[in-house]
């Protein structure tokens, strides 16, 4: 009797669910030795549109919420991904063929590196902001808000620390995110999805798309109700789509070439700021 293996089926992650695409076209991700590991939903424009519209709904919500309340849902997630520790590092080591060291090295970072954004939650403002001294009789305060619905163009590698990196500073200042995750490396990613799920960030804050970035990026850089891109994704030709793409609605386009993830500096107050805005308030004295 020969044994049929049910190979997983991931789906996306949009507005707190899982959702099949609604193309029904999946692609197959093979393991390190080429054998299949898994199928992965292939996101459409279609798809992409209704993570922004899900995001937009869900970002001024999450905006609204306390400093503490934000730092200690990342925290929470931070926490789920320890207690799933494990299984993640055995998909890591599978899907890129790392070491058991390699593969626990960057599960551990990205657990840091949340615990290190969540730390961040209620001390941006005190930084990023100022009082401006002015020769008139006023206060003026520059205090950051969010940017908005933050299109994110995750690394292919690390999948996992590298998605970490750069949505977990777009949503602590505010912002939701539509993440397009790595197209080879997707599986760790959308493994954290089941977390993110499950750690009280309200729906619709961070989706998950995955699929093919040269179908999916041109739409999201020109997407009106997209407020800016974090282009991380190594590709030079998409990178300069993007910027002319981005051009339409003026949207903020911050690039970013790290070559070590597990690097102090691919952390930082500049990877929050990068995604605020700062809002200056004239307030006269005595009233």
């Amino acid at each position: 009797m020969v044994e049929l293996q049910v190979k997983k089926t991931y789906k996306l992650y949009v507005g707190g669910e899982f959702v099949r695409t609604e193309s029904g076209r999946y692609d197959p991700i093979p393991d390190a030795e080429g054998d299949l590991l898994a199928n992965v939903s292939r996101g459409s424009r279609k798809d992409l549109r209704e993570a922004v519209r899900k995001a937009r709904a869900a970002q001024p919500g999450w905006a609204s919420k306390s400093a503490y309340l934000k730092g200690q849902i990342l925290y929470r997630m931070a926490e789920m991904l320890e207690g799933r520790a494990e299984s993640i590092e055995d998909l890591l080591r599978e899907s890129r063929g790392l070491t058991a060291v390699a593969a626990r090295r960057e599960v551990r970072a990205a657990i840091d590196r949340l615990v290190y954004y969540a730390g961040w939650s209620d001390k941006y403002v005190a930084l990023l902001g100022t009082v401006n001294p002015v020769a008139s009789s006023y206060f003026d305060f520059s205090v950051p808000e969010p940017t908005g619905v933050v299109g994110i163009v995750a690394p292919e590698t690390p999948d996992l620390l590298g998605l970490v990196s750069h949505l977990a500073p777009a949503i602590v200042s505010g912002n939701a995110a539509v993440v397009l995750l790595s197209e080879k490396y997707p599986l760790a990613s959308l493994e954290l999805a089941e977390i993110l799920a499950t750690s009280d960030l309200p729906a619709g804050v961070a989706n998950l798309i995955s699929g093919r970035k040269d179908e999916l990026v041109p739409h999201l850089a020109r997407h009106m109700d997209v407020n800016a891109i974090a282009d991380a994704g190594g590709n030079k030709a998409l990178s300069k789509s993007i910027a002319e793409d981005a051009a339409v609605n003026v949207k903020r386009v911050k690039r970013y070439v790290i070559a070590d993830y597990f690097a102090e500096d691919a952390q930082g107050l500049d990877f929050i700021e990068a995604f605020t805005e700062i809002k200056t308030t004239w307030h006269p004295i005595g009233v």
